[in-house]
């Protein structure tokens, strides 16, 4: 019986041996499998790498009749490019190296000016290169634009000083077995062919003489190749350029105005002034119950011219441009009834006094409301005074006058 045993237990054994070098045959199968996956993975995901980006681009030459500058030719480096004087360029005047080791724009090219090349200028002109453009310089005998009339009188010379900085140096080209010269802008050619001399172009004479839009609000400044536009004091430059704007020296606190008198804004200053009511004559006599207004004091019953007298004087000052289009509203005046009494039912406006009356008319804007009109333009710098009176009547019977005192600064300019 033991032996039997003995043998049951080796074929086990055996049996489990098998087993085990089975299992380890699959496994090594398995593990094979797998880094045959692995390897093809690996090698597809390789091919779809990309590949590094280029660290340069190819070599630019210089055009024909043209420079070049800059010479690295890595990622992101620029090279730009310029024509000799004579020629234009055509492509980019900037390219740069991209990642993907091309450059941007098109290639570029110099091509020849050809304004001149088509001889526009007649009798014996000299034609001259310019910025898509060509003029002509014309022997004393002849003028315009291609030297076709004969010259009356002198040409006009734009040219307002013997300053260096407004004479420049023409850009001189030989072209064709001939020389062509240019000027910067804002310059125009001088003299001959030979030695010709590029002077500033004096703007503001040219555009005064063309008729042309006018240049500035007030003065026109030349300068170099240009020119700017300046106000007169008291007045400030606005964004534009060419228009001015008044100061109000008031508001800034730039009077010198003294304690009891009164800062007005004018046209490129300032006025101080120090209403005052008329003295006492008579019956009638005034308080003054603001900077800017007079009450007349209670009247005697029977004083009839008391009555008749303002019951109150305004005064208004106004500036005004000089040359103001008309008709123009300067001013109004209105009734205002007291709480708990009748107000008038009539209001008769006029004119009271003042130099200058004839510029002035007043009329009814509306049933309570009077309005005073400048219709003749006032010319600047002077000062105009105008009294406006409103009488108020009840049922026809005369209640009350009222008088406006104006006084106009009219400036020296129109803005």
């Amino acid at each position: 019986q033991s032996c039997l045993s003995r043998q049951q237990l080796l074929a086990a054994i055996r049996q489990m041996q098998q087993l085990l070098k089975g299992q380890e045959t699959r496994f090594s199968e398995g593990l094979r499998a797998v880094r045959s996956r692995l390897s093809t993975i690996h090698a597809s995901l390789a091919k779809a790498t990309p590949e590094p980006p280029a660290a340069a681009c190819p070599a630019l030459q210089a055009p024909a009749d043209g420079r070049k500058f800059g010479t690295k030719y890595l990622v992101d480096h620029e090279v730009h490019f310029a024509c000799d004087p004579g020629f234009q360029l055509l492509g980019s005047s900037t390219r740069i190296c991209q990642a993907n080791g091309s450059w941007t724009g098109q290639e570029a090219r110099c091509a020849e000016i050809r304004e001149c090349s088509s001889s526009p200028c007649q009798n014996g002109g000299t034609c001259l290169e310019g910025l898509n453009h060509f003029k002509c310089l014309c022997p004393p005998q002849w003028t315009g634009t291609t030297c076709q009339y004969q010259a009356q009188t002198a040409p006009l010379t734009w040219s307002v000083t013997d300053d260096p900085a407004f004479s420049r140096q023409p850009r001189c080209a030989q072209i064709a077995q001939t020389q062509q010269c240019s000027c910067d802008p804002g310059f125009h050619m001088s003299g001959t062919a030979s030695n010709g001399i590029c002077q500033d172009l004096n703007e503001c004479e040219v555009y005064q003489q063309q008729g042309g839009p006018r240049l500035c609000a007030h003065a026109c400044v030349n300068i170099p190749g240009s020119f700017r536009c300046s106000c007169p004091a008291g007045y400030v430059l606005l964004g534009d350029g060419k228009s001015c704007e008044d100061i109000d020296e008031c508001s800034l606190s730039q009077d010198n105005c003294t304690s009891g008198s009164t800062c007005i804004n004018t046209g490129g200053g300032f006025q101080c002034v120090t209403p005052q009511c008329p003295p006492a004559a008579g019956n009638v006599s005034y308080v003054k119950t603001s900077p800017f207004q007079c009450e007349r004091n209670p009247c005697p019953m029977e004083s009839r011219s008391c009555h008749q007298a303002p019951k109150t004087i305004s005064f208004h000052y106004l500036p005004l441009p000089s040359k103001l289009q008309t008709p123009a509203p300067l001013f109004r005046m209105a009734t205002a009834a007291a709480p708990g009494r009748p107000g008038p039912d009539s209001l008769r406006f006029g004119i009271a006094g003042g130099n200058n009356r004839g510029h002035f008319v007043v009329q009814r804007s509306d049933r309570h409301t009077g309005e005073l009109l400048l219709v003749q333009s006032l010319q600047g710098p002077r000062t105009i005074h105008v009294d406006v009176d409103m009488a108020e009547y009840l049922d026809r019977v005369f209640q009350a006058k009222h008088l406006s005192k104006i006084t106009l600064f009219v400036s020296p300019y129109e803005f």
